[in-house]
């Protein structure tokens, strides 16, 4: 990036063609060779004078563009400014400047601010601005552009030097607000109106972005680990329902079992399955548990029968 003696500045030389024909040269061309036909075939100092007229029309006709306004002095004196289009001055007596009512843009160049927490950070803007008064641009200042900029750079460090870490990263809008109003206030007996200031970049150390990184990594599992204890806590509270119900019915319950039973079978492809005693007992009605219920009790009656 150019640094801003480097930049180039804006210039207020003498009216020239830019931006618009030169429609004083052109005429004053046509003048000056028309004199030289009458000056050869016609009459000499009709001629002569006609060459001086081309010479005055080239100087003194002037075109300004729509975006354009030319001031006008006279002696070094300000008499008028000339809006767009064709205009006529005094040779030699009067001065043209012309001033770009277009919208531009300066780009501030990054610089390494210390924020209100001490925090070293390299901020990056871009001023949108307009002329608003040609007059006062050209009469009040030398080089408006250029001290534009150094204001802008000024009111940027103080604006950000007044602001902690976290504004400068979430409220880069308001911060540019900010500076709009403070930047714009002073450049107006410029004649300068500033529309927009937008905050480009801000660029943070290496380790301040380790240590950011860190800990947005530390908050994301910390509400990972949050949700999924909420989840554990709500799961408990169903179960806690569930067992209520089950309570109720321990037929239920029993079913429960059988139904999970059916489901490890199911995924284990096995036709055995281990019941316990306890439930063996209380199930002796339903089927295959029935049977193992009366297996169990002839294996309680053979050791009796034996001590008997």
């Amino acid at each position: 990036m150019k640094r801003y003696d480097e930049m180039q500045n804006y210039n207020f030389g003498y009216s020239g063609s830019r931006g618009a024909t030169p429609v004083g040269v052109i005429i004053g061309i046509i003048v000056i060779l028309l004199s030289f036909f009458v000056l050869a075939f016609v009459n000499l100092w009709l001629g002569i004078f006609g060459l001086l007229f081309g010479l005055i029309l080239m100087s003194a006709i002037k075109i300004a563009a729509e975006w354009e306004r030319v001031i006008i002095l006279r002696l070094g004196k300000f008499m008028r400014t000339a809006k767009a289009g064709m205009f006529f001055i005094i040779p030699v007596f009067e001065q043209t400047f012309k001033v770009d009512l277009r919208t531009r843009v300066w780009d501030v160049q990054p610089q390494e601010i210390m924020s209100a927490d001490f925090v070293p950070v390299e901020v990056d803007a871009v001023v949108y601005y307009k002329i608003s008064d040609p007059e006062k641009a050209i009469m009040n200042v030398e080089d408006y552009a250029n001290a534009s900029v150094k204001m802008a750079q000024t009111t940027l460090r103080d604006i950000v030097g007044k602001s902690d870490l976290d504004r400068l990263l979430t409220k880069k809008e308001e911060i540019g607000k900010d500076i709009q109003t403070i930047l714009d206030k002073a450049t107006d007996p410029w004649g300068i109106h500033v529309t927009s200031v937008e905050i480009k970049d801000v660029v943070l150390p290496e380790m301040l972005k380790r240590a950011m990184a860190k800990e947005a990594e530390a908050s994301r599992e910390k509400k990972a680990r949050l949700i999924k204890a909420s989840a554990e806590e709500e799961a408990a509270s169903k179960f806690e329902r569930a067992a209520a119900i089950m309570m109720k019915s321990p037929a239920g319950m029993q079913l429960r079992q059988l139904q999970t039973w059916q489901e490890i079978g199911a995924e284990q492809n096995s036709l055995m399955i281990l019941i316990p005693t306890d439930f063996a007992k209380s199930m002796e009605t339903l089927g295959a548990a029935g049977l193992g219920s009366q297996v169990l009790k002839e294996m309680e009656q053979k050791p009796k029968q034996k001590k008997k």
